[in-house]
C-alpha cells in the first residue's frame, strides 16, 4: 500500500530543492487535497534560531501535486502570533 503523502512530498522536495521537516496540517478538498508543509530554509546555531518556512501543497484527487506557495517564515524558536 502507498503512503498518501511519500509522492507528493517528494515531487515537492525535487521542485523546491527543500526537504520537508514535516507535514503540519492537511484536510480534504473539493478537487483533492491541501497540505501544510514545513521546511527548513536556513539552518542556523543554535538550531532555536533556523529559519522554517510553511508551504501550501495542493494535490489532486489521485494525489499528484498540483501546485504550491510559500505562505509564511518563520524562526523556529519564536511564538506563533497568529494562534492568539
Amino acid at each position: 500500500m502507498r503512503k498518501p503523502c511519500a509522492s507528493p512530498v517528494s515531487s515537492f522536495s525535487q521542485l523546491t530543492g527543500q526537504a520537508p521537516e514535516s507535514v503540519s496540517s492537511f484536510q480534504r478538498t473539493d478537487d483533492g487535497w491541501r497540505l501544510t508543509v514545513e521546511v527548513v530554509e536556513l539552518s542556523r546555531i543554535p538550531d532555536t534560531t533556523s529559519l522554517l518556512a510553511s508551504y501550501e501543497v495542493e494535490l489532486d484527487e489521485e494525489g499528484e501535486l498540483t501546485g504550491y506557495r510559500r505562505v509564511r517564515r518563520y524562526e523556529r524558536g519564536k511564538a506563533d502570533d497568529r494562534s492568539r
